[in-house]
């Protein structure tokens, strides 16, 4: 079935939409007639061709998808010569002028007529014009907009960035700390008809030069003289770059074509807005508009693209679901501070944000370092959302800072930790009483959990949020204890973020909640437990990824359905839990299917001194596993010092240990902390399923994994990959006749 709809407003052209299982043809269209030939070198046409050649394998693999639909249900196959394919008939294209047919329902929140980033926005200055929509810090003071002015400074930068040059479907590569400039730039990005790409800062120059190259970027906007060298590196590799922008700091050199922000913003003011509002009315909800590149753990990075749908739609149907209080009932404030390159902060700092007319107020560029709770004490936002490393390291400070209160005051802690766990666990059983509560937890509340979440400045956060990466058991049932229930997200760059939220009313530990109203989870091919890959459907799917439609059809089935490669079963209420991820699942040597994150998170559960824990296995005779312990970070690099957290120093001298040093404990050096972890695996292993899954060895590496060393991504994932090729020779070793460190007079020796 196929149909047609018209938005009233700005819409100039059907949008094309479906229902699960159909699938049609479609090609790429020509590309936009404005895009410029001054440009054109080799290396671009050789870039170009490649485009070309990916617009034309996706053609096949739509028609071998089309014939080989048409002969299962016995129809003959037309020939090739008889397909005419159209425009926004396809539910996916990798093409970056290309369209794609919406997964629309007849009803309910997949029935929402779909509306681009502009209609969104200026439907949001309609109502909420004179609420603060943006607020950031210029020394002690804090400055505020308002959403006219924020829409009107977007249409400004739209506006300069045509001036430089952006052509349709060009990229405007965005490399920087979060700020007002950056959701600016963003948004003036795709106003104006071009992609909004983030880029990571961690991104070394050879990094940003592929995203750049691949996204065919004609601007870069930069944040500061560190990030502009990164492109002056590159520069001369670049051939569709038009322009860079500096949007913070003073220019220490003058350079053609090198912008201050100001000096950007100053380009347009006298422009007409004929062009930019020309360019605006021709959008369609069904075209890309902003690209999300992937960490490229297992390859080169690739480039998501969304559609104006995707977001819009995502931020409506999530928005709804949480239920958000629109601005001018009582305004949803935010603080943004996680990477906004990551769809999960865009999703929910940007777009989620926007459309409840809440506010975003940015932190410090050094929040991860430390500063993000002042930001939080200042700003007292409404909601927050949180990757598992911010509430590991909330939950250690706190209890380092437990751990030298007095006697009464931690017996008083403990006491209402107590109350707080069991009345929570109480609530969210199938049959708890979610309304009633006991005495003693009202009391705990007044005289422990209030008084925790002022210091945290979550006192009137009424949604925290966990996502990203996976969480510990440990972990969420610290904060439940203090009455703080940290409500999981589940989703991917290739969903536009969310695709199941667990809420307050509808609650289970450990599970990620239950899918978002509009979408659909199928988990494909489960073994006897229920267990198989979690596949999503919904108008939260991605188009494809640019010019990769080989990618883009192993995670695109034939009928439509986004595969995550996440593996994952439903309980009997509908909770979706996830079970492990299948390019990270051990298969042993004796053909054992191994998930590692249970059994790593377990060891750090038996043992809170373990930072990080990794399981090596794969095609291996058996398990072992890479350890490291906490330690604190460089407050300037990020990178992981040799002195031990304040927590692991009094874990230490609990166990009898003197250690305040990760070079004292690893390789074997610290005897007490070896048998206590030694202790805690083999606790871990009386709970195994079978011999296969229990730890054989294992061995406390020199320093802990971080995102500057590499090992883990800007939200805390464990890069796998990474770390068996950096520590490949710790990990051989493993596999070589040498002791397992079963006692402590037995240790590992030294690496």
């Amino acid at each position: 079935m196929r149909l047609t709809a018209c938005e009233a407003t700005d819409m100039s052209t059907a949008v094309v939409m479906d229902h699960p299982g159909d699938v049609n043809l479609q090609s790429c269209g020509a590309g936009d007639s404005l895009a410029s030939l001054e440009d054109i070198n080799t290396e671009c046409m050789a870039n170009e061709s490649s485009e070309e050649e990916a617009c034309a394998r996706e053609e096949q693999i739509n028609t071998k998808a089309q014939q080989s639909v048409h002969t299962e249900s016995g129809a003959t196959p037309r020939p090739d010569s008889l397909s005419l394919p159209r425009q926004g008939t396809e539910l996916w294209t990798t093409c970056r002028d290309g369209e794609v047919k919406l997964r629309m329902g007849d009803s309910g929140p997949e029935a929402e007529a779909p509306v681009t980033v502009n209609q969104m926005f200026t439907t949001v200055v309609k109502l909420y014009g004179k609420y603060t929509a943006l607020g950031w810090k210029e020394g002690e003071q804090w400055k505020t907009m308002n959403y006219s002015e924020y829409y009107k400074a977007c249409r400004t930068a739209a506006k300069s960035f045509l001036k430089l040059g952006l052509e349709r479907y060009h990229g405007v590569g965005i490399l920087g700390f979060n700020s007002a400039e950056w959701f600016i730039a963003d948004i003036g990005a795709i106003l104006a008809g071009g992609f909004a790409v983030g880029i990571y800062t961690t991104n070394s120059p050879e990094a940003c030069q592929y995203v750049a190259e691949n996204c065919q970027a004609n601007i870069l906007v930069v944040e500061n003289n560190k990030q502009l060298q990164k492109i002056l590196q590159v520069q001369d590799k670049l051939p569709h770059l038009k322009a860079i922008i500096q949007y913070k700091d003073e220019l220490k050199e003058k350079k053609p074509n090198l912008y201050t922000w100001a000096e950007f913003m100053e380009l347009s003011r006298d422009e007409p807005d004929t062009q930019l509002d020309d360019i605006i009315s021709s959008q369609k909800p069904n075209q890309c508009c902003t690209l999300i590149y992937t960490s490229g753990t297992t390859g080169q990075p690739k480039g998501v693209m969304l559609s104006h749908d995707n977001l819009t739609w995502t931020a409506f149907a999530t928005s709804r679901d949480v239920g958000l209080t629109n601005a001018d009932q009582s305004q949803e404030i935010v603080v943004s501070y996680l990477p906004l390159s990551h769809i999960a902060a865009q999703m929910i700092d940007i777009w989620i944000t926007m459309k409840a007319g809440g506010a975003s107020y940015f932190a410090q560029p050094d929040a991860l370092k430390g500063s993000l709770v002042n930001t939080l004490r200042e700003v007292r936002p409404t909601a927050f959302m949180g990757v598992p490393r911010v509430w590991e390291k909330m939950q250690e400070t706190m209890k380092s800072v437990g751990a030298k209160s007095s006697t009464v005051r931690r017996k008083v802690a403990s006491w209402a930790k107590d109350v707080g766990l069991q009345t929570n666990l109480n609530k969210i059983e199938p049959n708890g009483n979610m309304t009633r509560n006991p005495l003693n937890y009202r009391l705990a509340k007044r005289l422990v959990f209030r008084k925790v979440r002022k210091a945290l400045g979550l006192d009137r956060c009424r949604k925290c949020y966990t996502g990203a990466a996976p969480i510990t058991k440990d972990t969420l049932e610290f904060f439940l204890s203090l009455d703080i229930p940290l409500l999981e997200l589940y989703g991917m760059s290739e969903s536009s973020g969310p695709h199941t939220i667990t809420l307050p009313d509808a609650f289970r530990l450990t599970s990620c909640g239950k899918v978002i109203p509009g979408c659909k989870t199928k988990i494909f091919s489960p073994d006897a437990d229920g267990n198989g890959e979690i596949c999503f459907w919904g108008r939260h799917v991605f188009m494809g990824y640019l010019n990769m439609p080989d990618k883009t059809e192993e995670s695109v089935d034939a009928e439509g359905w986004l595969h995550s490669g996440d593996l994952g079963k439903h309980d009997q209420n509908d909770f979706l839990f996830i079970t492990g991820r299948i390019k990270e699942l051990i298969i042993t040597a004796g053909g054992e299917n191994i998930p590692p994150v249970p059994i790593e998170d377990a060891v750090k559960e038996a043992v809170p001194l373990i930072s990080n824990a990794m399981l090596i296995g794969d095609k291996r005779k058996f398990l072992s596993m890479l350890i490291t312990i906490k330690c604190k970070l460089n407050g300037e690099t990020g990178y992981p010092e040799d002195e031990l957290t304040p927590e692991a120093v009094e874990l230490c001298r609990k166990l009898g240990s003197n250690s305040t040093r990760v070079s004292e404990i690893a390789g074997g050096r610290d005897r007490v902390v070896y048998a206590a972890i030694q202790e805690g695996i083999n606790r871990v292993n009386e709970k195994s399923n079978s011999n296969a899954q229990r730890i054989q060895k294992w061995t406390v590496l020199e320093k802990d994994f971080s995102i500057p060393g590499g090992e883990l991504g800007p939200t805390m994932k464990l890069k796998r990959p990474v770390v068996m090729k950096m520590l490949k020779e710790q990990i051989e070793n493993f596999y070589k006749e040498v002791a397992t460190p079963t006692t402590p007079d037995d240790p590992l020796p030294s690496k």
